[in-house]
């Protein structure tokens, strides 16, 4: 599997570099164009999941620990965590969010119908892997509901809800935006309220922040680290962001209006690694110095690890609903909440059992980035290499967000 991975991820690298050299400078168009801010806030959001709001604080004590982990003595806990999430990984939704805008329309490899079933398989069990995340990481938030180890029922409930929400917003893609920017402004919130309780109480100062954020800079130092698989909890990390990039990219290329193919790539690449890199350094500061953040911390915590959760869903959900012709439309309102809220309920549950494992997944999605490849190479190579432009259908109107459906 390590091999399989480092294949995946040195060609994908290659093939953003190629991508930057021959079409650098092209006008980027999806089907839906919305504003840079707006994109941004929908690449973001439908991009992280609970884990960027839940993980960090039961990570840096093992990233920390170099008696048990010693492949961690590169760097320090909070420029390892910045490396598991933010910035160069990015690049893997660039790939792909590039290819569905500009490639696909040409080459329409996922609309082969073993492809396009491959494709939603990944994007199924994706989404049940975020709802598996907030369900096993409730205990160690909300203690109080349970004894802080086992997933209790008012658990599997509260997800249970998160999933209906998220199969109920995806009935209409004018949620999408609403959402997204609902949910970016919820985690700036969440940031200030815990940066306010942790640097400016009467034993901290702001000067502290500045130091601890600092610590990010070794990342950057030791960027080449981060390319190839550290460990096997690294490993996890990198299958997890193959299993999420295909899905993500073409979620998020419907949207993109009209910024230069560079210009997408440094958005992905910054714009969503600058509030990552204020927030783990506040949560780096509440481990490091020990302060609690039981009870109203971990309770905004969860919220707004709910509402990525949901917002994450309803982009997912929609993907492999519209991918597999399982609309409303089709089905009509009801039959489709209740089809897809059963389905991704069990397969969380599969997930919880250990009968599933997100590697698998991620592997998948390496198959069909390099099999993509493959077919353009033998039957599509002159086509893709004569694109100059993105499809012509598509064209600059931000008002078509709030006519779609």
């Amino acid at each position: 599997m390590t091999t399989w991975l480092s294949i995946g991820i040195l060609f994908t690298f290659a093939a953003i570099a190629f991508v930057i050299y021959r079409w650098g400078n092209m006008q980027c168009i999806g089907v839906t164009p919305v504003r840079k801010f707006t994109f941004i806030a929908i690449l973001f959001t439908s991009g992280l999941d609970v884990g960027l709001i839940m993980f960090p604080l039961t990570e840096f004590a093992g990233y920390a620990d170099l008696a048990t982990s010693p492949e961690y003595g590169f760097s320090n806990p909070l420029a390892i965590e910045f490396g598991f999430w933010a910035c160069l990984i990015w690049a893997f939704y660039f790939l792909t969010c590039f290819y569905f805008c500009v490639i696909e329309p040409r080459v329409k490899y996922f609309e082969i119908p073993l492809i396009k079933f491959i494709n939603n398989v990944v994007i199924i069990g994706t989404c049940a892997f975020t709802a598996y995340l907030l369900l096993t990481n409730l205990p160690w938030y909300l203690p109080q509901l349970g004894d802080g180890e086992t997933v209790v029922s008012s658990f599997y409930l509260i997800v249970f809800m998160v999933i209906a929400a998220s199969v109920y917003s995806s009935t209409s893609i004018r949620y999408v935006r609403y959402l997204s920017l609902g949910s970016t402004w919820l985690f700036f919130g969440l940031i200030a309220v815990m940066w306010s309780g942790a640097f400016l109480s009467d034993d901290s100062s702001v000067g502290e922040f500045f130091t601890t954020f600092a610590l990010i800079g070794d990342y950057f130092g030791n960027i080449h680290n981060f390319v190839l698989p550290i460990n096997d909890y690294h490993e996890f990390y990198l299958f997890w962001w193959f299993a999420w990039s295909i899905m993500i990219g073409q979620f998020t290329a419907r949207f993109v209006g009209g910024m230069k193919t560079y210009q997408v790539l440094l958005a992905m690449m910054v714009f969503p690694s600058i509030p990552i890199a204020i927030w783990f350094t506040v949560l780096y500061y509440y481990s490091a110095n020990g302060i609690d953040t039981s009870g109203f911390y971990n309770l905004a915590m969860v919220i707004v690890g709910v509402t990525f959760v949901i917002n994450s869903l309803d982009s997912l959900v929609r993907l492999y609903t519209d991918n597999l012709n399982l609309t409303v439309e089709r089905f009509g309102k009801v039959p489709y909440i209740v089809g897809n809220v059963v389905v991704l309920s069990g397969l969380t549950l599969l997930f919880k059992l250990d009968f599933l494992q997100i590697q698998w997944v991620g592997a998948l999605a390496i198959a069909l980035i390099l099999s993509c490849f493959a077919y353009i190479l033998k039957s599509h190579y002159r086509k893709v290499r004569s694109i100059e432009l993105s499809p012509k259908e598509n064209e600059i109107d931000f008002t078509k967000i709030e006519l779609a459906d």
